[in-house]
């Protein structure tokens, strides 16, 4: 049996095959849509997630994940005698990161002979998975939770992240935009591309056509990577087509050790709104 039991949460945005591979625990999202509440990854897909947020786009609402759902993954592995590590999405953009850490101090008073860890990723999305998926390959090697900490965390601090928004209209949001700009920006069909830096998003350029945006996109990968190897994953918000052809443009430019393709989390709908395509990525050592 493993010493390490690895938990992510679900804006990870990592596939059902990895997560089953690697034995990752995923603690759901909560989302808020026709008047029901779901659990990301749990109780609805991406697919009729993003369904019901463009039926009813003011209506659909997201929080954090729940201490209950939390405390039954956290149960589970420590019964199994395993020690956990987790990871969480940016706690700039959710009290997830808060919820866990508490959590895990509960936890930790019910079973003092087991060891923690709680990661900030500082990110979200495939970036977060991408650290989350070191920690579980470590993991798999017998590693002991130090050794799992030390390869996440040396992912999580070269890994990358750009996306394309498809429309401004609901990036209000977020915060960073006020909602007059962010109206005013899809009326006039602007894109914007954003980063990930020092925990938050950043808007680095505003495209007016989905090529273009396309084309700075991997002209940043080229930049961050140049010849090198390259561990990349390309997601979609509902356009798994686009998603496609954008993989098999990364395929044929860049010398990939890894490429997968994944949805993006239908919380990220909540801001970015359907149509989002983007890429994490990280130098191979």
């Amino acid at each position: 049996m493993l010493r390490v039991g690895v938990v992510t949460d679900s804006i990870a945005c990592l596939t059902r095959e990895l997560v089953d591979q690697y034995s990752i625990s995923i603690l759901p999202i909560n989302i808020y849509a026709g008047g029901r509440v779901y659990r990301d990854w749990v109780d609805i897909t991406p697919a009729e997630a993003y369904r019901l947020f463009l039926a009813d786009p003011d209506s659909f609402k997201t929080s954090a994940v729940s201490p209950g759902d939390c405390l039954q993954i956290f149960r589970e592995l420590c019964a199994q005698g395993k020690d956990i590590f987790c990871v969480t999405l940016s706690a700039k953009l959710s009290t997830t990161c808060h919820v866990v850490r508490m959590v895990a101090d509960q936890v930790k008073d019910e079973f003092p002979q087991i060891s923690m860890d709680v990661l900030d990723s500082q990110t979200a999305t495939a970036a977060e998975g991408f650290t989350a998926l070191a920690a579980a390959r470590a993991a798999e090697e017998d590693k002991s939770l130090d050794e799992v900490s030390a390869a996440a965390r040396r992912v999580k601090d070269r890994v990358w992240l750009i996306a394309l928004m498809e429309t401004m209209r609901y990036v209000y949001r977020t915060g960073r935009i006020p909602k007059l700009a962010a109206r005013l920006g899809s009326a006039l069909s602007l894109r914007p591309v954003f980063t990930f830096a020092a925990g938050a998003p950043h808007l680095v350029r505003v495209v007016r056509d989905k090529q273009s945006g396309i084309r700075h996109i991997l002209r940043f990968l080229r930049e961050k990577i140049g010849d090198n190897p390259v561990h990349v994953a390309v997601m979609h918000a509902y356009a798994p087509e686009e998603a496609e052809t954008l993989k098999q443009q990364v395929a044929a430019q860049f010398n990939c050790v890894e490429l997968w393709l994944t949805e993006f989390s239908p919380v990220m709908g909540y801001a970015c709104g359907t149509g989002t395509l983007g890429l994490a990525f990280y130098q191979e050592d």
